[in-house]
């Protein structure tokens, strides 16, 4: 995939990474490295939900992500506030379930870049607001830019 040569280049930069392929995916071996800004706040209740959910995550601060995610292939429809690639290089875009990543990581489907949810839904992993939930879909990203659902998410209870 042409976004793990650009991985490369990011690591040579930014901080020593390590990828590790595995054709059986298991909970706990599940690791992303996730991009985010220093400042977003949801960012780092999204990590929090990840590692809770036995989810190994290294994480790093960029001042920039729009150069990772147009390299990454995330069409700026499917973009949110953070990015993460799995060890695979397959790439979660915003506030995908930790449930939801591994069903996919388990099964990834042929073509597919991997998943994000665009925006920033209300009620979803790291944009909890008390009891405010916003019905969303996780969409899965296609090699040739397109994008299907993957996940309906009707409720709070729907992402765990």
């Amino acid at each position: 995939m042409k976004f793990i040569a650009m991985l490369g280049i990011f690591a040579s930069f930014f901080a020593p990474m390590t990828f590790a392929s595995s054709s059986l995916q298991t909970k706990a071996s599940v690791h992303l490295d996730v991009f985010k800004t220093a400042s977003c706040g949801c960012c780092k209740k999204w990590i929090s939900h990840l590692t809770q959910s036995g989810v190994s995550v290294a994480s790093q601060d960029l001042p920039y992500l729009d150069v990772l995610k147009r390299d990454a292939g995330i069409a700026p429809a499917y973009r949110s506030c953070h990015t993460a690639f799995s060890s695979e290089g397959y790439v979660f875009e915003g506030h995908v379930p930790a449930r939801y990543i591994d069903a996919f990581l388990a099964s990834a489907p042929e073509n597919a870049i991997g998943l994000s949810v665009p925006g920033m839904p209300a009620g979803s992993p790291g944009m909890e607001m008390g009891d405010r939930f916003t019905p969303y879909n996780i969409m899965l990203l296609h090699t040739d830019g397109t994008a299907s659902v993957f996940a309906h998410i009707a409720s709070y209870e729907d992402q765990f």
